[in-house]
């Protein structure tokens, strides 16, 4: 018990103090719209059904319902295309529900600006 006295405090004053996840961390989904093939293997593999293939653009796209999502990276693992990650990104808390839908439009239109900003 004396050793602990004289020691520095472990806890960080979060969210003042910005906590760094670990390396391998599963955290909120990122999806490639261009490296997609819209073959389902993402919503069937998914054993908490937080996967739905919805038609944009002519296409068969994923939406991630993070709210039934258990993280367990196998959406990812069985992409033939490597276009499912998850990110280190950790701070999903909200009181809206329908916040905690991630959509394919989602992500075309950030990959649609950051090609804007590039030219």
């Amino acid at each position: 018990m004396g050793a602990c006295l004289f020691k520095k405090p472990f806890t960080q004053q979060y969210p003042f103090v910005k906590v760094q996840a670990p390396e391998g961390y599963r955290g909120r989904h990122t999806f490639d719209p261009e490296k997609c093939i819209g073959c389902g293997l993402c919503e069937r593999d998914c054993p908490a059904n937080a996967i739905e293939l919805v038609e944009v653009t002519g296409k068969r796209m994923p939406y991630f319902y993070l709210d039934r999502c258990i993280f367990c990276y196998q959406c990812a693992e069985s992409c033939p295309r490597e276009a499912i990650h998850l990110s280190t990104n950790f701070e999903m808390s909200t009181t809206d529900k329908e916040d905690l839908l991630v959509t394919a439009e989602e992500f075309i239109s950030k990959q649609n600006s950051t090609s804007d900003e590039e030219k």
